[in-house]
């Protein structure tokens, strides 16, 4: 794993979650604008942090630091998708 590849990832991961989120709350007339914007906000701030954490230069074997990064990214984007279902499941209630 390299640089470049690390930095796909958190670009692509966090993009899709933010187009889910969108998606959702433009199909949706009973979605939770302001649950969905504390998401996006936590979404935002992941993807800061972890590319603060891949700008951060390495010593050592680089490899492992990057694979950690990714297996945050995967668990953090996953309690992101939690938290985005609950909020799915309380707008399909309401309705």
């Amino acid at each position: 794993m390299n640089l470049r590849d690390i930095k796909k990832d958190i670009e692509y991961v966090i993009g899709a979650f933010i187009d889910d989120c969108s998606l959702f709350s433009s199909v949706n007339n009973k979605a939770d604008d302001e649950a969905l914007g504390g998401l996006l906000d936590e979404a935002v701030n992941l993807y800061n942090d972890l590319k603060d954490k891949v700008n951060v230069k390495v010593e050592g074997t680089k490899g492992a630091y990057y694979a950690s990064i990714r297996k945050e990214l995967l668990e953090k984007t996953d309690e992101l998708y939690a938290k985005l279902s609950e909020i799915v499941k309380k707008a399909g209630k309401t309705e």
